[in-house]
């Protein structure tokens, strides 16, 4: 007894905001931003537009390739670091928008690496009976934490650009907001007979490294948990260690794919894909060559998404089983990691 995937959608929202476009709102242009990261282009959530919202467009086009109805779902789990409200999770707010109102939904938060563990938690579910068709939703609406002062700039078309002091001061946030775009992925999952399903994965958990990658605001070690000096600081962008993040990346995941290769008596040369979280091209280009895996075998789209963490694999998976790239039958080795620190690699027979 395993379980397979039978249905995949994602969506993004907007019109694609160019590194052109970013360098009318700080000082970078295309060369700089791409070089360090890959990146040409991103989507942004607008205003009042949340995780949930945009997990609801990538769900309802993968119940529409799945060709089941919505109601055949016993289960949702979603992932996001970006979520809607402090609580309730977006889960169930994502339940609600599809018509789902009694199915459980499960928030899970391991940030990039959510996927990983979101499959150890989808096997355990369907191998204990408790569940037979499964929603995963990835999901992200990093906009809100974005440091522009005037989102008008990054319109389409427009011509005005952000004054010096006001480039100067995005300039400090430079690196991580060149990253980041949203959008959501979304995988149906189902029990089956066939020989499918998670065949082996690795997770770890450092918290040691918790604070590479953090959100200072917001949290509940303060009274209230929100304050004028929070917002003045913008305590609410996030703080990252980017060089940091890169060595834990390129050290553990080869690491972590080599053991989970002996764990299985797998080669790396019985691997079909390799598909790996969107964070960074020089992360998996690295990773890549020290595994000794051809090009062609790892894909990539961030050059047109940014990092969407949760979001990210989904999305990928969607657009390769669109393509017809993706089969019944191949065994993909899944990779990533996120804030936390998490990681993992899975290997998952389609």
């Amino acid at each position: 007894m395993g379980f397979e995937l039978i249905g995949t959608g994602h969506y993004v929202p907007g019109k694609p905001v160019t590194n052109a476009d970013l360098a009318r709102v700080m000082h970078t242009n295309d060369e700089w931003i791409f070089k360090r990261s890959g990146i040409r282009q991103r989507h942004y959530a607008p205003e009042g537009v949340g995780a949930s919202d945009l997990g609801v467009e990538a769900a309802k086009r993968a119940i529409e390739s799945a060709g089941i109805d919505k109601n055949e779902i016993d289960y949702i789990v979603f992932a996001t670091m970006t979520p809607d409200h402090i609580f309730p999770g977006p889960g169930a707010l994502l339940s609600a928008k599809l018509g789902l109102d009694h199915v459980p939904a499960l928030d899970i938060r391991q940030q990039c690496a959510a996927m990983i563990f979101g499959l150890q938690v989808i096997n355990g579910l369907i191998a204990g009976g408790t569940a037979k068709t499964i929603l995963f939703v990835g999901a992200e609406a990093h906009a809100g934490f974005m440091p522009y002062e005037d989102w008008s700039l990054l319109e389409p078309g427009c011509t005005r650009e952000a004054t010096e002091e006001q480039k100067t001061k995005t300039d400090e946030h430079r690196a991580l907001a060149i990253l980041f775009g949203d959008g959501a992925g979304a995988l149906l999952f189902r029990k089956t007979d066939r020989d499918a399903g998670l065949k082996g994965c690795r997770v770890q958990t450092d918290g040691n490294g918790g604070r590479l990658l953090y959100v200072e605001a917001g949290g509940f070690r303060t009274r209230p948990y929100w304050n004028q000096d929070l917002l003045d600081r913008r305590a609410y962008i996030p703080k990252m260690d980017g060089k940091e993040l890169f060595k834990y990346a390129v050290t553990k995941l080869p690491e972590t794919a080599r053991a989970l290769c002996a764990d299985t008596k797998t080669t790396l040369g019985d691997i079909d894909w390799f598909l790996a979280h969107q964070a960074n091209t020089r992360i998996n280009e690295y990773i890549r060559d020290v595994l000794g895996v051809p090009t062609e075998k790892m894909p990539m789209n961030i050059d047109r998404f940014g990092n969407t963490s949760a979001g990210t694999l989904p999305i990928l998976i969607d657009e390769l089983t669109r393509a017809g790239k993706l089969k019944k039958g191949q065994l993909n080795m899944l990779l990533a990691l996120g804030a936390g620190i998490h990681w993992g690699c899975a290997l998952m027979k389609w």
